[in-house]
């Protein structure tokens, strides 16, 4: 197990810009997706409000995500995410146990984190989940949406366009709980708010 006395420079400009613009992007579909889900009452932003902003969100949201996709192509940082098979689900069993009881004694992670692996295997699990399956589908259900023609007519009786849509509101629920809980275990750093300065700083 190594130990670094120094801070670890794993976040450079492209990923940090690229992460607070996702944040936001999300979070404005966040907000805006419940308000036109739940219309009647108002109860963030009015319908037609938040029908443009929540068109323009997503469409800023999949360029950011091209940029990722291509980053992580051409850069280190796609490494990252590339899972190392043997004994997996052992060290996720591990890290499990340590998010659910280590973490509460003050016991030491047990897969601290080093220039060549950012991720310990519970959050490689989920962000490959997030960014390279539930957000894809994300966008394409979103883009089915803004642009019905292109959608199946008809599956089974029922109309393509309501399974895009249920589609949608599915991942759209994954990516609200997967924020909360990624922002709840930020707070799991050498301070509470030791991992939020990380993509200010660029250093761990």
């Amino acid at each position: 197990m190594e130990n670094h006395s120094e801070p670890l420079y794993l976040y450079p400009v492209w990923i940090r810009l690229w992460h607070i613009l996702n944040a936001l992007f999300c979070l404005t579909l966040i907000i805006t997706g419940l308000s036109i889900q739940f219309s009647n009452p108002t109860i963030i932003v009015r319908f037609r409000v938040a029908v443009a902003v929540h068109n323009v969100a997503g469409v800023l949201l999949s360029v950011n995500y091209i940029i990722f996709f291509i980053g992580n192509l051409f850069t280190k940082n796609g490494a990252y995410y590339v899972f190392e098979v043997r004994g997996y689900f052992s060290r996720l069993k591990s890290q499990f146990h340590h998010y659910t009881i280590g973490v509460f004694k003050k016991e030491a992670a047990p897969f601290p984190v080093t220039v060549d692996s950012k991720f310990n295997p519970l959050q490689q699990l989920s962000y490959v989940a997030v960014m390279y399956v539930i957000i894809p589908l994300v966008i394409l259900s979103g883009l089915g949406l803004l642009y019905p023609e292109i959608t199946i007519n008809n599956l089974l009786g029922i109309s393509g366009l309501d399974y895009t849509d249920l589609l949608h509101l599915f991942c759209g629920f994954v990516v609200t709980i997967f924020m909360c809980i990624h922002i709840y275990f930020c707070t799991f750093g050498k301070t509470a708010l030791s991992n939020f300065k990380s993509i200010i700083n660029g250093y761990h």
